[in-house]
């Protein structure tokens, strides 16, 4: 499991490698309220809302990832407008190939029943299994900040580190 969560490259290349039938599923692209955890780190106090992406990265049509990304709606019309166009392409590709954006260091964790993310998911599954653990990482593109969480699901520890 530490090696999903500490590898800095890109998630979807690493998927992709170990994944011939790797695909994106979207869930959501919308404006909502976001998560009182990304509050801080988006700059959306006080319960402005900002767009959220959220989609299973499938391998196998199973789920194995499921991201969620954030940005305001100030970098989606600015620095982060591209967003707007991923539809199925993943994330991760459009990152790690894009000039001027700045990745900043991954954060991981357990997630509890409690949180947004596993509770959401719940939603999504049916029934999320336990424990999840995530990663977070901030993007920086000409200083807009998008935020990506990516929670691992027990197909992704099934596949081959």
């Amino acid at each position: 499991m530490r090696g999903w969560l500490t590898d800095e490259g890109s998630l979807t290349a690493r998927l992709k490698a170990r994944c011939p039938d790797f695909a994106v599923q979207r869930l959501a692209f919308r404006i909502r309220s976001i998560n009182p955890d990304e509050r801080g780190l988006t700059g959306l106090h006080g319960g402005r809302p900002g767009y959220v992406r959220e989609v299973f990265l499938l391998c196998g049509g199973q789920p194995a990832v499921y991201a969620h990304s954030v940005v305001s709606a100030r970098a989606l019309q600015g620095a982060w407008r591209g967003l707007k166009r991923q539809g199925l392409k993943p994330l991760g590709e459009t990152l790690f190939a894009q000039r001027g954006v700045r990745r900043f260091p991954l954060s991981y964790r357990r997630l509890p029943p409690s949180h947004p993310l596993h509770r959401r998911l719940a939603r999504h599954l049916g029934a999320a299994p336990a424990p999840l653990w995530a990663r977070r990482s901030l993007f920086l593109r000409a200083g807009a900040p998008l935020w990506v969480t990516e929670v691992f699901l027990p197909a992704a520890f099934d596949l081959t580190p």
